[in-house]
């Protein structure tokens, strides 16, 4: 009776490595393993083609316009949401009526799925009757409306503003969290010395706010990298590959050219970048460790 006791607390506990094998490294081994083949997700057979495929990326020109892409889309989802989720925590956290209200606007965007975000905006951007073009038609007449998601020039930005919008909140709570933890004395005491706010801010709080700032950058990029459902909804890539991703250039060459082996290849290449930034923030996260710890 014991015995039966333990193996079946052993197979409670062994469950969720199972179920962590089952759905996330046999995907991936299975994803480098096709990339050394042509084949095409369907036709059981195919040929082992060994680096060809990570070949063709060297001169794949959509593949390097979907890198740079990604590079701008990391940085303005790391910029972005950092500073605005910054001067939004100094903003609530300094007393400003409603501040309860406020934080619950603009924590509820990060609970809503990537999918409703995208629609969202989608219908915001609409040249005909969406809301930031009936605004701007207000203000200046038809002049200033556009089609932000038909422009090649204004395509990732838009869908970058949209993403934006939905990760704000995330930064700014983490934030607020890490400025409970500067003490009050300390602000006191830059105040009767004479410094101002700005000073404040500037030689204080952000030097302590150096570990919630870490917290939020690694979140930023680790969600970038993932920025694949918002981009598909808005644009699909386009319009003529301008908002093409990594992500999304692997999707279509995956699922639309039904290029699996090199579909393959670009999600190992992906992943790979993924774990070199991972790999430099948990290095920075022990730098933090030491200093603050």
């Amino acid at each position: 009776m014991e015995g039966d006791k333990r193996f079946w607390r052993a197979v409670l506990l062994a469950l969720p490595l199972a179920v962590f094998a089952v759905f996330v490294i046999w995907p991936l081994a299975s994803s480098f393993y096709y990339s050394f083949t042509n084949w095409n997700g369907f036709n059981p057979d195919y040929d082992y083609v060994g680096l060809d495929n990570f070949q063709k990326i060297y001169t794949d020109k959509l593949f390097y316009q979907a890198a740079i892409n990604t590079a701008l889309w990391m940085i303005a989802a790391i910029l972005l949401p950092t500073a605005l989720g910054l001067g939004l925590a100094l903003l609530i956290d300094s007393s400003v009526p409603g501040s309860a209200a406020f934080k619950s606007i603009f924590y509820l965007p990060i609970c809503l799925s990537a999918v409703v975000v995208g629609q969202i905006w989608v219908w915001i951007y609409q040249p005909d009757w969406g809301l930031l073009n009936t605004v701007l038609e207000a203000m200046s007449g038809e002049r200033l409306r556009y089609a932000w998601l038909a422009k090649p020039d204004t395509a990732l930005w838009s869908v970058i503003v949209a993403w934006s919008w939905q990760q704000t909140g995330l930064s700014m709570v983490i934030f607020l969290a890490g400025l409970t933890t500067i003490p009050e004395d300390l602000l006191e005491v830059c105040e009767i010395e004479g410094a101002t706010t700005a000073q404040r801010i500037r030689m204080v709080v952000i030097p302590l706010l150096t570990p919630a700032t870490v917290v939020v950058i690694a979140l930023s990029v680790i969600n970038s990298l993932k920025g694949f459902d918002i981009l598909y909804i808005m644009t699909g890539g386009g319009p003529f590959n301008s908002s093409d991703t990594l992500a999304m250039h692997m999707y279509n060459e995956s699922f639309k050219k039904y290029l699996m082996g090199y579909g393959s290849a670009i999600s190992v290449v992906l992943f790979l970048i993924a774990l070199t930034i991972i790999r430099v923030y948990f290095r920075q996260l022990r730098k933090v460790d030491e200093l603050y710890g």
